[in-house]
């Protein structure tokens, strides 16, 4: 259900002197944008700053944002001239979604647009918004026909070098590892999302952008040109192995991906639904047939598993045997033997009660990956005739593999498939992918997307052993912010290289990570082995949301948060540090005069080990809880009728 009411409330200044600046006041009054020109005069170059009200104070988060593009055919940038601003409006909206960190969600801004024009009378408008958790701004080209090359995008975000920041290296596939920093040394491509500190340490801000569509490429950010300043840039000629180009061609009348800053405390970044908000609205009207759940997947430890009929049966019995509602097929599902072939694995998982995913390679000479089945998914009617052929089999949903580019022409490829399983009522996953750019909002179906470094990389090298403890607890202050994150979590037993966590950090990882489709990666005796609630913990752990609640952390250090279902609570808990840590669990996010079922499994007295507690609470109460190095805690609660 929707609603939409538009009224205006913005906070203006006149124009009467070029040296004032119009102003973009979030409803809550925290958060304030603002247009202004270097030259203080109505021509020339413009910038945005970004400001935010703090117990107080005013905290300067982003001191000048550049502002500007480049086409084909003239230039939208250091000359541009002030004609007007629009009448304000507040943009009121409330909506619902099937999976994600929130289920009611709200996309409540004040807005307004400014139009410019450039030397040769063509005009640009920049529509600005602001957020009670952000801002967001994009650019339009008014003109009604027309199709031009964008050659350059001049939005760069200046940032002083002592702030501190979480940034990856940007790589097609977003498998990197975040590197901290407290300065811009380190100069070249990164990807979304960039989480800041500001130097006085008031304020935080992600950075990433959103309701990317067809009409232009995925983006990255650059400081490779100046330090401070990260500019951004299209993909490389080389993503995608050379295929497609790397400039954008719009076609007007045109808007671009909103530019969108996550603004506050870490509270307010972890919680944030901005990326979707500002995203179109759904297309699909009727969604019952969209089901978030938690699938078994035998590829984390079986790598070429599904080619084995057998293995494939033992991860159909492990789902049935949790309760979970799904197993995924891996690659090479149709080169399966060892006792059976395809349509006698789907007949065995059908008869558990179970519904079979299926993976697919993308296909096309934009991957060197030649793993089967290929090119399946490669154009429009080879999808109809395939998703055709798995909506009479029984097949729930399809995962998408190896895109490697965020070229435009790949862009049109991730949304063609959309609206294609859309027709069959399929659920899709993509993996090897991009970063979410708030699609799930306009595509419900799209239940979760790769696009990070995940317990697969156990199976990489040695790296992760040692990294993966930081790494975990960085994950949901930025990747996960912006949309569903299949990590393949919660695994006890090992793969080819060992872990470091312990177990109550790994069961809290089913909590703490939100993905549409939750695969589960550990091979069947790994939860079979488990403690009874330890076990009982994971039949029953929900993976879409209708509440987030960060209680305490800091990236890269430790992480508490807290997700709601229905009247149940869960809590999931992880350290990253090599130190013991003991936190004070506090339930105030609970209801008043409500009392609760806590069922607490922490570490044991050794990191392979869990020690359980039960008891009553309510939103007054404490509990002490203890992390070993590297280890974590989960918790569920229950209202007591």
């Amino acid at each position: 259900m929707k609603f939409k009411i538009i009224t205006g409330i913005i906070i203006l200044s006149s124009w009467t002197a070029f040296s004032q600046k119009v102003k973009v006041v979030s409803p809550n009054q925290k958060i304030t944008i603002s247009l202004f020109n270097q030259q203080n005069a109505d021509l020339g170059e413009w910038s945005l700053k970004v400001d935010y009200l703090n117990h107080g104070k005013i905290c300067e988060a982003i001191s000048q944002i550049s502002l500007g593009l480049s086409r084909n055919d003239q230039t939208f940038s250091k000359e541009l001239k002030y004609l007007k601003v629009g009448k304000p409006i507040l943009i009121n909206e409330r909506y619902s979604v099937v999976h994600g960190k929130r289920s009611l969600c709200s996309n409540s801004a004040n807005e307004t647009v400014v139009t410019f024009e450039n030397p040769g009378k063509a005009k640009l408008n920049l529509i600005i918004r602001a957020y009670n958790d952000g801002v967001a701004f994009r650019y339009e080209f008014p003109e009604k026909e027309g199709s031009f090359v964008v050659n350059d995008e001049f939005t760069a975000y200046c940032m002083p070098d002592s702030a501190k920041r979480w940034m990856e290296k940007f790589n097609p596939a977003n498998e990197g590892l975040y590197t901290t920093m407290t300065d811009g040394n380190t100069q070249q491509d990164w990807g979304y999302p960039a989480l800041f500190n500001t130097p006085d340490k008031d304020c935080w801000y992600l950075i990433h952008e959103a309701d990317l569509d067809r009409n232009y490429c995925g983006t990255k950010l650059s400081n490779a040109v100046e330090k401070s300043k990260y500019k951004i840039s299209f993909p490389d000629q080389w993503n995608g192995r050379g295929q497609g180009d790397t400039k954008p061609t719009i076609t007007l009348p045109w808007k671009s991906p909103w530019r969108v800053i996550i603004i506050g405390s870490l509270a307010d970044i972890v919680e944030s639904t901005l990326v979707d908000d500002v995203s179109a609205s759904s297309i699909i009207s009727k969604t019952d047939w969209i089901k978030p759940g938690i699938a078994s997947w035998n590829y984390w430890s079986n790598n070429h598993g599904t080619k084995d009929f057998k293995t494939v049966c033992e991860f159909a019995d492990l789902a049935a045997s949790m309760g979970w509602p799904y197993t995924l097929l891996d690659w090479e599902w149709d080169a399966m033997g060892n006792g059976g072939k395809l349509e006698d694995a789907l007949k065995y998982i059908h008869s558990l009660g179970v519904k079979p995913l299926m993976w697919y390679n993308s296909g096309g000479d934009h991957t060197w990956v030649s793993a089967t089945p290929k090119d399946r998914m490669l154009t429009h009617e080879n999808r109809m005739e395939e998703f055709d052929k798995l909506k009479k089999m029984g097949v729930a949903g399809v995962k998408i593999d190896f895109f490697e580019s965020e070229k435009q022409n790949m862009i049109k490829y991730y949304l063609d498939i959309l609206d294609d399983a859309a027709k069959f009522e399929m659920m899709v996953y993509f993996h090897g992918c991009l970063v979410p750019r708030g699609w799930a909002r306009t595509y419900p179906h799209l239940m979760t997307y790769e696009g990070v470094r995940g317990a697969e990389w156990y199976n990489n090298g040695p790296e992760f052993t040692t990294t993966a403890p930081e790494h975990n607890t960085i994950l949901p202050f930025t990747r996960n912010v912006v949309g569903a994150m299949d990590y393949t979590p919660v695994t006890f037993t090992n793969s080819q290289y060992s872990h470091i966590t312990s177990y109550g950090h790994e069961l809290a990882l089913s909590v703490v990570f939100e993905s549409g489709i939750q695969h589960m990666a550990d091979r069947p005796e790994g939860y079979y082995d488990l403690p009874d609630a330890a076990k009982h913990f994971l039949m029953e752990v929900p993976n879409a949301w209708d509440n987030t609640k960060l209680i305490d952390g800091y990236p890269g250090k430790d992480l508490i948060i807290a997700r709601q279902k229905g009247t149940a609570w869960y809590i999931g808990g992880i350290n990253a540090e090599n130190k013991e840590k003991r936190k004070k669990l506090l339930f105030d996010f609970l209801p008043e005069g409500v009392k609760f079922k806590l069922t607490l499994i922490m570490d044991g007295i050794h990191d392979k080990s869990f020690a359980t507690q039960y008891m009553v609470v309510d939103k007054t109460s404490s509990v002490d809880v203890k992390m070993l190095r590297r280890g974590g805690f989960a918790a569920g609660l229950k209202p007591i009728q």
